[in-house]
């Protein structure tokens, strides 16, 4: 079977994130199979302090291990420790909200306990799901048609769903707790962790796009209180240990991010976006 298009990004991860990932090499009963550009499930056990072991695979590339326990190798897995046997689950959400309930003397608590606000919560969860993610990767993935003359600062394609984007970032902020500085308030939650792994990477819009295009602090006009509370948030994320611990060094996301600037890239979610679906 030829190799997947994508197989050949970085193998493993660097910086922080290496040293996070020898950190967790010995064996615990409850197993992350994951990509070292994959953060959200790895936020949650290190928010949480979980013990768990660490099994970095490339998810184009997948190993014996991963397919025996999950056969479709989706990435990020959690071998779980159920009886009589270790059983996986998949899809970072439904891994988080695992996590949750499966481990409630390991603080913080991600959902609020009031059944209304924790539904609310799951509300805006979705909202990165079904809106915020795909419309991130419209922009990305935006290729400015050949032959037409027109700049990228110029072409309204470009201009539509870098708006497109930043509305959606809006909806999501206006729905923020006011002081926060988490999207629910002092303590950070789902909400935050389902985003995080894409606020923290806005920077690949400066690289590939010609900018995000959020206004300059002071100059945002009716939005201006809108984009202050964006900022107090992305903040207090790049500020965490587990934000800052996940990450690996800038220079092995670029040729990732490029494929996608390219709209080369053949993972499911960018062929999902060159198609016009939503997140697979």
């Amino acid at each position: 079977m030829p190799a997947h298009p994508d197989s050949d990004i970085y193998p493993e991860a660097t910086g922080p994130a290496k040293v996070l990932v020898d950190k967790h090499r010995a064996g615990q009963p409850l197993k992350l199979y994951a990509g070292w550009f994959f953060q959200r499930v790895w936020l949650a056990l290190e928010e949480k302090q979980i013990p768990y072991e660490y099994i970095e695979v490339n998810p184009y590339n997948k190993p014996d291990s991963l397919l025996t326990l999950n056969p479709r190798g989706l990435v990020p897995t959690l071998s779980c420790p159920t009886e009589p046997n270790p059983q996986p689950l998949y899809e970072s959400n439904v891994i988080l909200q695992y996590l949750e309930e499966a481990y409630p003397d390991h603080g913080p608590s991600f959902l609020p306990e009031d059944p209304y606000s924790r539904a609310r919560a799951r509300i805006w969860i979705d909202y990165v799901t079904s809106r915020i993610i795909p419309s991130f990767h419209r922009f990305l993935q935006y290729q400015v048609p050949h032959g037409t003359g027109t700049s990228p600062f110029q072409d309204a394609g470009l201009s539509q769903v870098r708006t497109e984007f930043l509305n959606h970032l809006k909806a999501w902020t206006k729905e923020m707790h006011p002081e926060g500085p988490y999207f629910l308030g002092s303590e950070i939650s789902l909400p935050d962790l389902v985003l995080a792994p894409w606020a923290v990477r806005l920077w690949v819009f400066d690289e590939f796009k010609h900018g995000l295009g959020i206004p300059l602090d002071g100059s945002e006009g009716e939005d201006e209180a809108v984009w202050r509370r964006w900022r107090k948030w992305v903040t207090a994320l790049e500020g965490r240990e587990s934000v800052q611990n996940t990450t690996s060094e800038k220079v092995h996301y670029l040729p990732i991010y490029q494929r996608y600037a390219d709209d080369k890239a053949q993972s499911e979610l960018a062929k999902a976006t060159r198609a016009g679906r939503g997140v697979p």
